[in-house]
């Protein structure tokens, strides 16, 4: 029976795992206990089949898992609006602007400073050349001098030389030697006009560093005046649309028990209940495709994201990726803080929306119905990466929906659900 038990334990797990057919599993097993009386090691054989077995699991695993994550995937009803609209805030624009001429204006700073760099270098190396040259070009001129005054003209140098060749030494000789001199002369002229160039050129562009310098500033102020304008305006209209909610979902309850009175009073009158039911269906505003639920309770405002857009650029990066990490710490999206810190100072938007999104619609990236599709958002995109993902995300949400989340941002986005939709990612954005 011993060896009978670890093949019968073989063809049991082979058939569990469904890597194999049945009669192949217990052709398998049988042909092992034939080896086993002969003398062979059936739990070698055992083994073997077992790894086997455990590699087309693996597989197939593999192949099913996007389908287990999309079971597992939270189901909100989310169907964004992701067109861009026609009439984008002018405000929303003036911030993309400024942000792109900040951007550009540093960058192309950036490069006047290395070229700086580069003419003070060439500067510093033509100054210390220098005096060895004006050495050089001195002895030169001297040697120059001495060399007209004291050597004969082509005619006495002829009639003075012993033989045809020695006159041609002679003159290749004076000739090398004035070439040498004029060239050492030549080289300092040179380097004194390439010293001015240089010196010339830096000047330039340090003027020219001065004005992106002023242009960069005013880039950014526009754009810091703009984003807490935009800040400002979402934050009043927040409070006034849950205010708005506040009465409607009151208004909606004393419907209801205006509706329950009077179905109570047509009971009570013997009113005919089939009657009553189809007129009601008929007149049901919630058929309606376009219907959106009024709030069943009092909605409170987002909190204050307290984002500080007087602060520089890379201030406010360096605070909100810390902050964003902490947050999705743990999650496919761990580590993607600066990206969405980095869109969020671009397009001007809340830096809490983007990522708090991601987690009402997948779990901050763990069920993602398609590659670094963490929101929801369209379908199709093309998206290769997360960065690129984000930084589409959060200028979509610049574009079509404002600086953060409000009750109108939340019909849009997730019409079906949209108050629970909105008191998750409230409460999410509260947390980073």
């Amino acid at each position: 029976m011993r060896i009978f038990r670890p093949t019968y334990q073989t063809h049991q797990r082979m058939m569990d795992a469904g890597s194999v057919s049945p009669l192949y599993a217990l052709i398998s097993c049988i042909l092992a206990c034939v080896l086993a009386l002969y003398g062979f090691n059936a739990h070698a054989f055992e083994l073997h089949y077992a790894y086997a077995a455990e590699e087309d699991t693996q597989e197939t695993s593999d192949e099913t898992r996007i389908e287990d994550d999309a079971d597992k995937a939270p189901v909100t009803g989310s169907n964004p609006d992701t067109t861009v609209p026609d009439d984008i805030d002018p405000l929303t624009q003036e911030v993309e602007r400024t942000s792109q001429e900040y951007d550009e204006a540093t960058k192309r700073l950036a490069e006047i400073e290395t070229q700086i760099e580069e003419n003070e270098a060439s500067l510093a190396t033509m100054r210390e050349d220098l005096p060895e040259q004006q050495e050089r070009a001195a002895s030169a001129y001297r040697a120059q001098y001495e060399l007209q005054q004291e050597s004969p003209n082509i005619i006495a140098l002829f009639l003075g030389a012993e033989s045809l060749q020695d006159f041609i030494r002679n003159f290749v000789y004076l000739d090398h030697i004035q070439a040498h001199n004029a060239a050492e002369i030549e080289r300092l002229q040179s380097l004194k006009e390439d010293l001015e160039t240089t010196q010339a050129n830096l000047d330039s562009a340090r003027d020219e560093a001065a004005a992106e310098k002023e242009s960069a500033e005013s880039a950014l102020k526009a754009a810091q005046e703009a984003r807490e304008e935009m800040q400002r305006r979402a934050r009043e209209e927040a409070a006034r649309q849950a205010a708005e909610a506040a009465a409607l979902a009151a208004e909606a309850e004393a419907a209801r028990e205006a509706a329950e009175k009077a179905a109570k009073e047509a009971e009570e009158a013997d009113k005919d209940a089939d009657e009553s039911s189809n007129d009601d269906e008929e007149d049901d505003p919630t058929k309606d495709e376009n219907y959106i639920a009024p709030p069943t309770s009092a909605l409170e405002p987002p909190s204050d994201d307290g984002a500080d857009w007087s602060m520089g650029r890379d201030a406010f990066i360096a605070e909100w990726s810390t902050r964003i990490n902490n947050y999705l710490a743990g999650s496919p999206l761990s580590g993607y803080g600066e990206a969405f810190a980095t869109a969020a100072w671009s397009y001007g938007v809340d830096p809490r929306w983007s990522p708090a999104i991601s987690n009402t619609e997948s779990s901050k990236g763990a069920y993602c119905f398609e590659p670094y599709n963490a929101w929801g958002w369209g379908s199709n995109n093309g998206w290769t990466s997360w960065e690129q993902a984000i930084d589409a995300h959060v200028r979509g949400l610049a574009a079509g929906y404002g600086y953060t989340i409000t009750v109108t941002n939340a019909q849009k986005y997730c019409p079906p659900n949209w108050e629970k939709w909105y008191i998750n990612t409230s409460n999410q954005m509260a947390l980073i």
